[in-house]
C-alpha cells in the first residue's frame, strides 16, 4: 500500500535530474542482525530509521552465501555462474583443496579469482555519465598485481580496498596498517567503521556541488570480531538481563551453530557500524543533500552462525553465511529514494544483481541488459507497481568454511529447490509456509520438483559453468571422524569461549584491541 500523496508521488527524476548515490554494503551482516529485521538484542537505531524511510525488500537476496561472488554481482548485475567468481578470492580448489584435510567427497572446481577487467560495472557507467566515484572499505575482488583494484573498475578514489577479505593487518581500531588508507593524526583508537565513514563524508563534502557515487563497503562485521570495553559491557549486561541460556550451540550437519543472539562483542561491532552509517547520513543532511541522494543498504551474504567467529543467529531462518539455506543468502535489502517518500515493505524476491539496473533507471541512464544480464530494474516496485515474476538462481560448487555444501539453487515464487552435487539429491521448501526450511516437501510435490530441477539444470547448461568433481581417494571414515571431532571437541570449546565472554570480568587482552583509548 502506498503511503505517499498523489502530489508527492509526482516528484520524479524529472524534478531531480541527477541524484547522488550512497551505496552501503555491510560485510557478513545477517538478515536478522538489525532491530528493524527482528533482533531484540542488537541496537541499530540509525539503520532502523533508514529502513523506515525505505522500501524494505523482505525477500532480498545476495547472489552467493560468501562474499567475493556476491560483491561482484553487486557491481556487474550478473549471477555467479555467469561471471565465474563462484567462491571467495583465495580459496583452494582441485587437488590443493585436499591439503586442508576436510575429507570431502568432492573436489571444488577452479574459479575466477578477481573481477574481470572486461566487465562493465556500475561505477564505470555512472562515471561515464558525469558521476564522481568513491570507494571505501572491503574490496576482495582482486589486487594491484592483477590490476583489479577499485580504481581499475571505475572508482576515482579508493580508501582501504584491496585483496584482503578482513581487517587482518591491523584490526578494527587505528592504527589499521591498511596499505590503501592512511591513519591520520588524532585517530588512534578510532574504529575502522567510523574511519571509513569519515573518509566517505570527506568525499561527500568535496563533491557536494557535483554528482557522486559513494560506495561505503564496511569491513565489519567480518571476523575477527572486536569492539570496545564499554560496548561489550553494555551488551554483556543486556544478555544477562534477557537471560543467558545454559547451552548456546547445537550441531548443524557439519559444524556447530550458534543458537541465540547473545554475543556481546559482535553486538558492539554492529553498533559501531550503525553509528558510522548515522554519521554519513548526518553529513548528507548537514549539506542539504538528503533529498537528492538515493541510499542503498545491503549485505554481501548471511550472518555467521557457524565457522569464522560463530557470531550470530538468524532467528527464524536456518543456517547462516556459507550455508545453502535462507540464513546464508537472505540479507537486509533497503532502497531509499527520497522523492518517493517510501514507507512500505515489499515481499517480491529480489537479488543483489538487481541494484545495477535499478540505480541506472533511477538516475535516468539507459539500461544495459546485455551487461547486467541477470539484474532487473526494481523501479516499478519502488513506485508501488509490479514486475514480471522470474526465477532466481544460485550456483556454489564449493564447500564453505562455515558448513555449506556444493549446491545449485532455484527460487520460483514461494518455492525453493536445492540440488546437492555430492549425491544429486534435492530439497524442496515452500518458504511461505516453512521459512525455517525444516520440512522437505519433495516427496509430496514430485512433478513441481522435476520441473524446477529441469529449469535449474537448463540454466546452468546455458551458463556453461564449472562443477565439483569426485575425489577418487575420498575416505568416508576420515570424514566421519572429522564430524565427530566437531561435535565432541569443537562445540564444547566454543561453549566454553561463549560462557567466558559473558562473565562480568571477561577481558580479551590488556587494551581491548587498542580501543581502550578511543572515545565512546
Amino acid at each position: 500500500m502506498l503511503l505517499c500523496s498523489c502530489k508527492e508521488a509526482q516528484k520524479t527524476i524529472e524534478n531531480i535530474k541527477k541524484p547522488n548515490i550512497l551505496f552501503i554494503v555491510v560485510d557478513d551482516l545477517g538478515y536478522a542482525d538489525l532491530g528493524v529485521m527482528g533482533s531484540e538484542y542488537y541496537e541499530t537505531p540509525n539503520i532502523d530509521n533508514l529502513a523506515d524511510k525505505s522500501t524494505v525488500f523482505t525477500n532480498g537476496y545476495a547472489t552467493c552465501a560468501v562474499c567475493t561472488p556476491s560483491r561482484a554481482s553487486l557491481l556487474n548485475g550478473q549471477f555467479t555462474a555467469r561471471h565465474g567468481l563462484t567462491q571467495y578470492d583465495g580459496a583452494k580448489s582441485g587437488q590443493l583443496w585436499k591439503a586442508l584435510n576436510r575429507h570431502t567427497k568432492l573436489l571444488p572446481p577452479e574459479f575466477n579469482h578477481h573481477l574481470d577487467q572486461a566487465d562493465i560495472v556500475l561505477p564505470e557507467v555512472l562515471k561515464d555519465n558525469g558521476y564522481a566515484t568513491f570507494f571505501a572499505g572491503k574490496w576482495h575482488l582482486g589486487s594491484e598485481k592483477n590490476r583489479s583494484l577499485p580504481t581499475n573498475h571505475g572508482f576515482d578514489i579508493n580508501q582501504g580496498g584491496y585483496e584482503r577479505g578482513g581487517p587482518y593487518s591491523g584490526g578494527y581500531f587505528s592504527p589499521f596498517n591498511n596499505p590503501y588508507m592512511q591513519d591520520d593524526e588524532g585517530e588512534q583508537g578510532m574504529s575502522m567503521s567510523m574511519k571509513l565513514a569519515k573518509e566517505t563524508s570527506k568525499f561527500i563534502h568535496a563533491q557536494k556541488d557535483s554528482t557522486f557515487l559513494a560506495y561505503l563497503s564496511f569491513y565489519a562485521v567480518h571476523s575477527p570480531i572486536q569492539t570496545s570495553q564499554a560496548k561489550w559491557k553494555k551488551y554483556r549486561d543486556k544478555a544477562d538481563s534477557m537471560g543467558i541460556a545454559e547451552k548456546g550451540f547445537e550441531m548443524e550437519r557439519i559444524l556447530p551453530a550458534r543458537k541465540y543472539q547473545d554475543n556481546p562483542v559482535y553486538a558492539g561491532l554492529i553498533e559501531q557500524v550503525d553509528e558510522a552509517v548515522g554519521s554519513v547520513l548526518n553529513t548528507l543532511k548537514e549539506l542539504g543533500l538528503e533529498k537528492n541522494t538515493i541510499v542503498v543498504f545491503t549485505s554481501d551474504n548471511g550472518g555467521v552462525t557457524s565457522g569464522d567467529n560463530y557470531s550470530s543467529n538468524m532467528l527464524q531462518l536456518r543456517g547462516g553465511k556459507g550455508y545453502q539455506w535462507e540464513g546464508g543468502i537472505r540479507v537486509p535489502y533497503f532502497i531509499h529514494v527520497p522523492w518517493m517518500e517510501q514507507k512500505r515493505r515489499n515481499a517480491v524476491p529480489v537479488s543483489g544483481a538487481d541494484l545495477f539496473p535499478t540505480l541506472l533507471d533511477l538516475a535516468d541512464i539507459p539500461l544495459l541488459p546485455e551487461v547486467h544480464a541477470d539484474g532487473k530494474s526494481l523501479e516499478p516496485l519502488l513506485k508501488g507497481d509490479t514486475i514480471e515474476e522470474r526465477s532466481l538462481y544460485w550456483h556454489y560448487p564449493h564447500y564453505g568454511n562455515q558448513g555449506g555444501e556444493p549446491v545449485s539453487i532455484i527460487r520460483k515464487g514461494d518455492w525453493k529447490l536445492i540440488h546437492y552435487w555430492e549425491d544429486n539429491h534435492q530439497e524442496l521448501y515452500n518458504l511461505k509456509n516453512d521459512l525455517g526450511e525444516r520440512n522437505n516437501t519433495l516427496m509430496g510435490n514430485k512433478t513441481l520438483a522435476l520441473e524446477m530441477k529441469k529449469e535449474l539444470m537448463d540454466w546452468l547448461k546455458e551458463m556453461d559453468t564449472h562443477y565439483a568433481e569426485v575425489d577418487t581417494e575420498w575416505d568416508e571414515k576420515a570424514r566421519q571422524e572429522r564430524l565427530e571431532s566437531h561435535k565432541n571437541i569443537l562445540m564444547p570449546r566454543l561453549e566454553n569461549q561463549r560462557q567466558k565472554m559473558l562473565l562480568p570480568d571477561w577481558k580479551p587482552n590488556d587494551d581491548w584491541w587498542g580501543s581502550a583509548i578511543a572515545k565512546e
